[in-house]
C-alpha cells in the first residue's frame, strides 16, 4: 500500500495509470471478438502503421495522434475490406500490410532525424509519454466500447460466431465489423505511447487466450478478460516501478504468467474431470 501511494505521488504515474486501466479494459474487451474471428494479429498490424503514421508526423512537425488516429482507422477499414472482399485472407493481408508501414516508418526516420525521443517513445513504449489529451480519449474511448457491448452484446456475439446468421437475422453485419476495427484501431494507438508498438497486440490476445482457458460462455470470457487485463496491467507497473524495469514489457510478462497459471489449471481441471 506504501508502494502504491509513493507511485499515486506522481502525476505523470496517475495518469499512466488512468489510461492504461482504460486502455487494457477496451482491448481486452475487443480483443475477446478479434481472437475468435481470428483477427488477433490486428494488433500487430495496426500498430506498426501507427508507428510508419507517427515517424510521418514527427518528420514533419506535426502532432502525431492527429495524424495516427486517422491513418490506423483507414489501416483498419482497408484490412476489413480487403478479407470480406476475398482479396487476400486476413493474416496475409495483416502481414503485407504490418511489414509495408514498419519499412515507411523506418526509411523515414532514417532519412530524417534518426531515433529521437518521440519514435523511441513509441517504438518501445514510455508511461511520460502520456499526455491530459490522451486520459480525455481513453475515457471517450471507454465509454464507447462498454456502451456498445453493452447494449449490442447479442449482435456482437452473433457476429463474432456466424456472420452468415447474423445477416439472415437482420443485424448489421458491416456496421458491427467496422466499429469493432475503429475503435480496435483508436485502442492501437492510445495504447502504444505506454506499451510501444512491439508489444501493444499483447493486450489484445493474452486477456482473451487466458479466460478461454477456464472459461467457455462468451459472456464469461469477456468478462475475465476485462478483469484479468486489467489487474494484469496495474500488477505489472507496480513492478514496473519496484524494480525499474520498461513498463510495457512488464505488463506483457504479468499476462503471460497468467496464461501460464491458466494453462495448468486447465490441464488440472481436464484432469480431474476424467477421472
Amino acid at each position: 500500500m506504501d508502494i502504491i501511494i509513493q507511485m499515486m505521488s506522481y502525476p505523470f504515474i496517475v495518469r499512466a495509470f488512468i489510461v492504461g486501466i482504460l486502455v487494457s479494459l477496451c482491448a481486452a474487451l475487443l480483443g475477446v471478438s478479434l481472437v475468435l474471428k481470428q483477427y488477433s494479429m490486428i494488433g500487430d498490424g495496426l500498430s506498426h502503421v501507427s508507428y510508419g503514421a507517427l515517424s510521418i508526423a514527427v518528420a514533419c512537425g506535426i502532432a502525431p495522434l492527429k495524424v495516427s488516429i486517422p491513418v490506423v482507422v483507414l489501416a483498419a477499414f482497408l484490412l476489413l475490406r480487403m478479407t470480406e472482399n476475398g482479396v487476400m485472407k486476413s493474416d496475409a493481408a495483416i502481414a503485407a500490410m504490418s511489414a509495408s508501414a514498419l519499412a515507411v516508418g523506418v526509411t523515414v526516420t532514417a532519412l530524417t532525424t534518426g531515433m529521437t525521443t518521440d519514435v523511441c517513445s513509441y517504438m518501445f513504449g514510455s508511461i511520460l509519454a502520456m499526455s491530459t489529451d490522451d486520459v480525455v480519449l481513453s475515457v471517450v474511448l471507454s465509454i464507447i466500447v462498454l456502451i456498445l457491448f453493452v447494449f449490442c452484446y447479442h449482435s456482437i456475439f452473433a457476429v463474432t460466431f456466424d456472420e452468415s446468421f447474423a445477416k439472415a437475422t437482420g443485424v448489421k453485419v458491416s456496421f458491427f465489423n467496422s466499429m469493432i476495427a475503429i475503435l480496435t484501431a483508436i485502442t492501437i494507438v492510445l495504447g502504444m505511447q505506454m506499451m510501444g508498438a512491439m508489444l501493444i497486440s499483447s493486450l489484445i490476445i493474452f486477456p482473451a487466450l487466458s479466460s478461454m482457458r477456464l472459461f467457455k460462455s462468451f459472456k464469461s470470457v469477456m468478462i475475465s478478460s476485462g478483469i484479468l487485463s486489467v489487474v494484469c496491467f496495474c500488477i505489472g507497473m507496480v513492478i514496473s516501478y519496484m524494480y525499474s524495469t520498461p513498463a510495457g514489457a512488464s505488463v506483457v510478462l504479468v499476462n503471460l504468467a497468467v496464461f501460464i497459471v491458466f494453462l495448468i489449471l486447465e490441464r488440472i481441471k481436464i484432469a480431474c474431470i476424467h477421472k
